[in-house]
């Protein structure tokens, strides 16, 4: 969470847009619910080429002004110029995105920085590379995401706990009835993504995964 200086990754629920997801649902209408639960970190993902460019700016526009009036960290997954444009609190990237150095090149060092990885090499590697934070998964089946990798599985996520000294956060095919075995193996960040934006109660349901998790 942002006190001062940079922002570091918060414990709990990670929450995560997904607009084909949230049965019509603005990505804003999401978020406001999202943030009305509890979720006190907020990450805008969505891809160009399923939304207009200049669409994405203004929901971002709009998601840091929600964010920063509750005091909630915002990350923008892969667009780098849009963080820098909006001030976001941070950027996440994959393993086939900018590269995390030039990434920090850009953001400045008090912005936070998230590198997905699926493997104890790519998680040694972010280290390495001055990586923030990173997403540890996909730990089951996930079909939220293209061209996803297969599952990492607990083994993975084990090995983070182990021998990583980032914050990282639990992601991928986590659901209700899995989170709880996921906290268990270490994870202090989870995410869970069409079980938070695809509930009919979008703020009762981070209210009761927050309540599973503790």
């Amino acid at each position: 969470m942002k006190t001062t200086g940079k922002p570091t990754l918060p414990a709990g629920l990670y929450g995560i847009t997904a607009e084909a997801f949230s049965h019509g649902r603005s990505n804003l209408e999401v978020a406001e619910a999202m943030i009305a639960g509890g979720i006190k970190i907020l990450q805008y993902r969505e891809k160009r080429h399923k939304k207009n460019y200049c669409d994405i700016y203004a929901e971002c526009c709009a998601l840091r002004k929600l964010t920063r009036e509750h005091g909630v960290l915002f990350i923008i997954n892969d667009f780098v110029d849009i963080a820098m444009l909006v001030d976001a609190d941070g950027l996440h990237i994959g393993q086939e995105d900018l590269p995390t150095a030039a990434a920090r090149q850009l953001l400045g060092q008090q912005k936070i920085i998230g590198l997905s990885t699926h493997s104890p090499e790519q998680a040694r590697q972010a280290v390495a590379d001055g990586a923030d934070y990173i997403g540890v998964g996909p730990i089951f089946t996930t079909a939220t995401k293209e061209n996803v990798c297969a599952p990492v599985g607990l083994s993975y996520l084990d090995y983070v706990v182990q021998n990583i000294k980032l914050p990282f956060v639990a992601i991928g095919g986590i659901k209700e009835h899995n989170l709880a075995e996921v906290i268990r193996h270490g994870a202090e960040s989870v995410c869970l993504v069409t079980e938070i934006v695809g509930a009919d109660d979008i703020t009762g349901a981070v209210e009761h995964l927050n309540g599973v998790r503790s």
